[in-house]
C-alpha cells in the first residue's frame, strides 16, 4: 500500500509541476518493458490478467506465480509489453485499482529470466515445444500461414479498414497530407488486425483447453462406468459363490438327513428281523406237570 501511495504522489507532483514525459520518473525504466503486479485475487487466471492489462498495450509474455504443489495462484505476476510505453500507462492507471475487492499494486520491474526460462510470447497459451510432433519448423510455419490466409479471406472488414478505404477514395491525389493521413490510418488498421488475430488465437486456445477438459471428463466418466461394471461383476460373482456355497451346504445337509433316514430304516429292519427269529409260545398252553407216582 505504501508503494501505491508513493507512485500516486509522484504522479500528482509531476502533474501539478507540468513535467513533460521526458522528465518523468518513468524514464528511469525505459530499459525494461516488464511490470510487476501484486495483490491479485487468487481466482484470476493468466487470461483474466491479460484481458485487464491489454487495455493499455499488447502483452507479449506473462508469468503468474503459482504454488509448485497445488498449482494455485500466489497473487502476483509479471507482464512484458510489446511497447515499453505501455508500462507507463499501466502503472499510472491500474496501480491502486480495485479488482474483486482487492487493491492491486502495479510497478515497473526489471525481470531477470532464469537460464532455461522460455520468454517467447505465451499470451495465447504455452509455446509449442520445439521437439514436439513430427512437423518441422518450416511445416509449422506453412500450416500457420495457410490457416492465417484462410482466416483473412473469410473475415469481414474491420471498421478501421473500412475507414481507410473511404479515406483513400475521398482524399485527392494532389493533397500533400494524403500520404501521412493514409499512413496513420494504415497503422491503426495494422494494430486492429493484430489485436483481432490475437483474440482469435485466444479463442482457439480456449476452445482447445475446453476440449481437453471435455475429453478428461469423458475419460473420468468411462473410468467410473468401468469401475461400476467391475464392481457389478465382482458382486455378481460373490453372489454366485454364496449361492453355490448355500446349495452345497443344503445338499450336504440333505445327504446327511438321507443317510440318517437310511440308517434308521436299516436299524428298524434289523430289529424286526430279530423279533421274527425268536421261538413263539402258543396261547393257553401249559407246561406239563411233573410225573407223579400213582397212589395204590
Amino acid at each position: 500500500m505504501n508503494s501505491i501511495r508513493a507512485i500516486q504522489q509522484l504522479n500528482k507532483r509531476e502533474l501539478e509541476a507540468g513535467i513533460n514525459p521526458e522528465g518523468s520518473w518513468h524514464t528511469d525504466y525505459r530499459d525494461t518493458a516488464f511490470i510487476y503486479i501484486g495483490g491479485l485475487p487468487f481466482e484470476l487466471s493468466e487470461g483474466d490478467i491479460i484481458t485487464i492489462f491489454s487495455q493499455y498495450g499488447e502483452p507479449v509474455w506473462i508469468k503468474l506465480a503459482r504454488d509448485r504443489e497445488t498449482g494455485k495462484s500466489r497473487g502476483f505476476a509479471w507482464i512484458k509489453y510489446e511497447d515499453q510505453r505501455s508500462c507507463d500507462l499501466a502503472v499510472d492507471n491500474l496501480g491502486g485499482a480495485n479488482i474483486m475487492d482487492r487493491i492491486i499494486r502495479v510497478d515497473h520491474a526489471r525481470y531477470k529470466p532464469k537460464d532455461d526460462e522460455d520468454m517467447r510470447d505465451n499470451t495465447m497459451g504455452e509455446p509449442e515445444l520445439l521437439d514436439q510432433g513430427d512437423e518441422s519448423d518450416g511445416d509449422r510455419r506453412k500450416r500457420r500461414k495457410t490457416e492465417s490466409d484462410s482466416d483473412e479471406d473469410d473475415r469481414p472488414l474491420l471498421p478501421e479498414e473500412i475507414e481507410l478505404s473511404k479515406l483513400m477514395d475521398k482524399l485527392d491525389e494532389d493533397d500533400p497530407m494524403r500520404d501521412s493521413m493514409i499512413k496513420r490510418q494504415q497503422e491503426r488498421v495494422d494494430d486492429a488486425v493484430r489485436k483481432m488475430k490475437k483474440q482469435k488465437q485466444r479463442e482457439k486456445e480456449r476452445a482447445k483447453r475446453k476440449d481437453r477438459h471435455g475429453r478428461r471428463d469423458r475419460s473420468r466418466d468411462r473410468d467410473r462406468h468401468r469401475d461400476k461394471d467391475r464392481k457389478r461383476i465382482k458382486d455378481g460373482e460373490e453372489n454366485r459363490d454364496r449361492r453355490h456355497r448355500s446349495e452345497r451346504t443344503r445338499d450336504r445337509s440333505e445327504d446327511s438327513r438321507d443317510r440318517r433316514d437310511r440308517h434308521r430304516k436299516r436299524e428298524r429292519r434289523r430289529s424286526d428281523s430279530d423279533e421274527d427269529t425268536k421261538p413263539s409260545r402258543a396261547k393257553g398252553s401249559r407246561s406239563p406237570l411233573p410225573y407223579r407216582a400213582r397212589s395204590p
